[in-house]
């Protein structure tokens, strides 16, 4: 199933019951007065965050969302009921925005619910128009019809560490060993097409598809996965050990950040040269020199070997418990 993390649906509320014409029918008086019942209330729509970042994909060939109508009014005097609350699952982290009013709503909590449209109200029974002057009333009124709008659903994934770097730079295949994630590896540029989650101890990582030069301006995969790290508390900046001008490459991602805005450029950044065991120790130690000029943060160094990696996932979750 494809991934999916960005939408635009039709949804629109329940419409209210009408409301009825009826008589009250008592022993020994056949014509007691107006008894017709209120409809009941159409349903409201709500979203709720669900933990599945993959959930939009249910919804591909979905594209009209519609509450259930209120039932009408009954006889003697008894209101119809309210129609069962429309309520859509949506992705943790969703920002849906309404088209009509330009109104967002953002899913924050895992389980929350955010009303986005209110359901009509039942119309009026005949009882309700009886009064001294009009002992007998023949009217009642149709029920409302609820809210709808068209709406944008964005996924801005919420993870506690994402990875960012050019393509083929080991972000993938580090996700899998700190994490038990099972991010697609291959020796090509952009086997990543879609962000991957990764549980470390209780932290979520993100493996954000790689990125080029101009991605902040929507080339490559680009302008909508840098999105996707805009809530994460830290960055994890991998740079390959193989790459011919470890500055420059280290410096295009950084150009992008900046350029997407502050919020992705002034986020505390842990720089990750990888593929080390693939390159030469001297040249290692240049890599970093040149990278320190840019002033990381914090710069790790790491092969996949069992002690390098137990070393930067402690080194990963101290840092992450202090911010």
């Amino acid at each position: 199933m494809a991934f999916i993390d960005e939408l635009k649906v039709h949804i629109k509320a329940g419409a209210g019951g009408n409301g009825v014409v009826r008589w009250r029918h008592l022993k020994g008086k056949e014509f007691s007065g107006a008894s017709g019942g209120d409809g009941g209330r159409g349903s409201d729509a709500y979203g709720r965050a669900v933990r599945d970042v993959s959930i939009l994909a249910r919804y591909k060939n979905i594209k009209n969302f519609e509450g259930e109508r209120g039932e009408d009014g009954m006889k003697d005097s008894k209101r119809g009921k309210t129609g069962k609350d429309l309520v859509i699952d949506l992705p943790l982290g969703s920002v849906i925005t309404n088209l009509s009013t330009g109104k967002k709503s953002h899913l924050l909590k895992d389980g929350e619910t955010i009303l986005l449209l209110k359901g009509g109200n039942g119309g009026y029974g005949n009882e309700h128009f009886k009064a001294s002057t009009n002992v007998t009333p023949k009217q009642s009124t149709k029920g409302k019809p609820g809210e709808e709008a068209d709406f944008l659903i964005e996924l801005e994934l919420i993870a506690d560490a994402g990875f960012v770097g050019l393509p083929n730079a080991g972000k993938s295949s580090l996700l899998n060993e700190l994490t038990k994630a099972r991010s697609k590896v291959g020796s090509y540029a952009f086997t990543t097409l879609e962000p991957y989650l990764g549980d470390m101890e209780g932290f979520i990582l993100a493996d954000i598809p790689g990125l080029i030069e101009g991605a902040s301006e929507g080339r490559g995969l680009g302008h909508k996965f840098l999105r996707h790290i805009k809530r994460t508390k830290i960055i994890l900046h991998c740079v390959s050990a193989e790459d011919e001008d470890v500055e420059n490459s280290y410096g295009i991602i950084r150009k992008e950040l900046e350029n997407y805005g502050a919020e992705l450029a002034d986020k505390k950044e842990i720089v990750i040269i990888t593929k080390t065991d693939l390159a030469d120790p001297k040249s290692i130690d240049k890599t970093i020199k040149k990278i320190s000029k840019r002033n990381p943060e914090i710069l790790s160094v790491t092969a996949y070997d069992n002690e390098s990696i137990k070393k930067l996932k402690d080194n990963l979750i101290k840092t992450l418990r202090a911010v």
